[in-house]
């Protein structure tokens, strides 16, 4: 029996998911943040297999665990990292029709909150590697396991902790957020800052007195929502823009507002910097004739960085090959309008980087959030394949690097 028939039936569609319904069950929501319960269950999972875990703890209950079937340094064997978040966004589950947190089984779905983003693909990852134990291959790589904190908002107590004690290695990364079991090859980043307009105060019978902080606000906000900034599309990821998100000011009916508060999301092109997020900004309001520090101010909270692969890169053939093969058709690709910790591999440590998974972006942090079961299936089997044939980042034998044409991506950019 070929490898492809093999790992097909060794995959266990009811491990799968039992294992994301198991993950459901245990609350990770971030804010507040606590997944030391979650990386205690998986350090038990592993142990299971044989592979012992360590938690990493930056800050108290923001625990990272870290899994590694071998030491690559020793082996020589190139080094394949999974990096997946455990925490998931908040619920009100007054919202819900079913317990977001029982990870319920009804046509062909799991539901519960973090089933698509994305405990169901960490499940399946771990449960690919359980059915390469099962079958004893004897895997060309090192497969590494960080499942991490704080994804959800910003990724500080999470893979950014782990980059910081200079813990990440790898030769490759797959990312298994919820695409839709497409190839993500590139994401927006995002700029959250807060613009707060200045004006004089006056009694509320006497408007033309005073200068309304909340008018001044108004206009900014007509300008920065929804418009298109000047720039070049990507292929992938088009053009982006601006929300204004939360607006709020002002004392009471009856008196001029002197100040009033905008809270914006701005999204952010690979090859955008933080600087020039901040100048469009100013540039937009300076189109009305308000001045940066007279008549509003303008605070930067939060800068993640966009990032992108080039569809090129042999890891995204070596992906894409085994997508086609455990499938029988060809991988699409896509472009994600939010970041993901792929980041972090792909900008700070040069570390080549797929986000692919299963899952769909449209349910991801809804109400009655769920997964397709068969999507758990096909991703279980592509990445047991994966980690069955990755043998580093050079070029494929017989130069069969996927391009641009087999992926359907037409210039897609370098790494930045």
């Amino acid at each position: 029996m070929d490898l492809v028939k093999r790992i097909r039936s060794a995959v266990d569609v009811d491990a799968v998911v039992a294992m994301t319904r198991d993950l459901v069950s245990i609350r990770s929501e971030n804010p507040p943040g606590r997944e030391t319960e979650i990386v205690e269950h998986l350090r038990g999972v592993f142990a299971e297999i044989g592979l012992e875990g360590t938690a990493v703890e930056p800050a108290p209950g923001r625990q990272n665990l870290l899994v590694a079937t071998g030491d690559g340094a020793r082996s020589g064997k190139p080094v394949l990292l999974v990096n997946g978040h455990l925490d998931t966004v908040p619920v009100r589950a007054s919202a819900w029709r079913r317990d977001p947190f029982g990870g319920q089984v009804q046509d062909g779905r799991v539901y519960g909150r973090g089933t698509a983003d994305m405990k169901g693909g960490v499940a399946a990852a771990i449960t690919a590697l359980q059915v390469c134990r099962s079958l004893e291959l004897d895997l060309p790589c090192e497969v590494a396991f960080h499942l991490v904190a704080d994804e959800e908002l910003g990724g500080a107590h999470g893979t950014a902790a782990l980059l910081r004690k200079g813990l990440i290695k790898a030769d490759a990364c797959l990312d298994p957020e919820p695409t839709g079991l497409r190839l993500c090859l590139a994401e927006c980043g995002l700029m959250f800052a807060t613009v707060i307009t200045t004006g004089v105060p006056a009694h509320g019978s006497k408007p033309s007195k005073g200068r309304s902080a909340i008018i001044s606000a108004a206009a900014i906000a007509q300008v920065l929502h929804d418009n298109v900034f000047p720039q070049v599309p990507h292929p992938l990821l088009g053009t982006t823009t601006c929300n204004v998100g939360v607006i709020k000011g002002g004392s009471g009916p009856n008196v001029v507002p002197e100040e009033c508060e905008l809270q914006i999301d701005r999204r952010v092109l690979p090859g955008e910097t933080l600087a020039d997020a901040e100048r469009g900004i100013v540039e937009r309001i300076a189109s009305l004739g308000l001045s940066r520090g007279t008549d509003y101010e303008l605070e930067v909270g939060t800068f993640c960085e966009p990032s992108e692969i080039d569809a090129a890169h042999p890891f995204v053939g070596f992906v894409a090959r085994s997508f086609s093969t455990m499938t029988d058709r060809a991988p699409d690709t896509i472009g994600l309008p939010f970041t993901t910790d792929a980041r972090f591999m792909r900008n700070r440590l040069g570390i080549p980087s797929v986000v692919f998974g299963p899952g769909e972006l449209a349910v991801a942090h809804t109400v009655d959030e769920y997964v397709e079961i068969d999507a758990l299936v096909t991703a279980v089997g592509v990445y047991a394949h994966l980690f069955a044939n990755f043998t580093g980042t050079q070029p494929l034998p017989n130069n069969t690097a996927v391009s641009s044409v087999d992926t359907g991506v037409e210039g897609a950019h370098s790494v930045t």
